[in-house]
């Protein structure tokens, strides 16, 4: 799964979630409502592709309110040779019943900057994943991540890059 399928995924459950549950509310489909910010700390490695095996930093922010089950976040990455992507986008948790662990999925476009080190195609690059973890009374998460970041072909060059991480997100009030 080293394509857009993460983000394809988020979309399909996402507007199934939205139909059957946010739809018919006061809000509507994609009505505001309030959530907890969060900010993420990430630390991986870029899987090797194309592109040597690197480690990279990410933190992320979730913001305070969600349009029905799409929250919105913020995010900036950097590898050891300076590589750096920013974007916006969404995400969409999934609990697991009535336990503490869950799915989240995300979809990013951002910009890239590779600054002398993997060249990606283009400044345009996506960023999509998916994300397991638990979250305790607290509400403190820890959780492992794939994610995938290319530019979708709209550039000649697109070799992608994926990342496995390890996450820490904590609630911002």
């Amino acid at each position: 799964m080293a394509d857009g399928t993460f983000a394809v995924a988020m979309l399909l459950l996402g507007l199934t979630d939205m139909g059957m549950n946010h739809c018919g509310t006061a809000n509507g489909c994609l009505g505001k409502t309030e959530t907890t910010p969060r900010l993420m700390f990430s630390v991986g490695e870029v899987l090797e592709r194309r592109a040597q095996p690197m480690g990279e930093v990410y933190l992320r922010y979730d913001l305070p309110h969600k349009r029905g089950p799409f929250g919105e976040a913020v995010g900036l990455s950097v590898a050891e040779n300076g590589e750096t992507w920013i974007g916006f986008g969404q995400t969409y948790k999934m609990n697991f019943g009535g336990s503490p662990f869950y799915g989240e999925l995300h979809a990013m476009p951002g910009l890239y900057f590779d600054n002398g080190g993997f060249d990606l195609g283009g400044p345009i690059e996506f960023r999509s994943g998916v994300e397991l973890g638990w979250e305790n009374r607290r509400g403190w998460r820890m959780a492992f991540s794939y994610d995938h970041r290319s530019n979708a072909e709209i550039y000649n060059k697109n070799p992608g890059i994926e990342t496995v991480a390890f996450h820490v997100s904590i609630p911002t009030r």
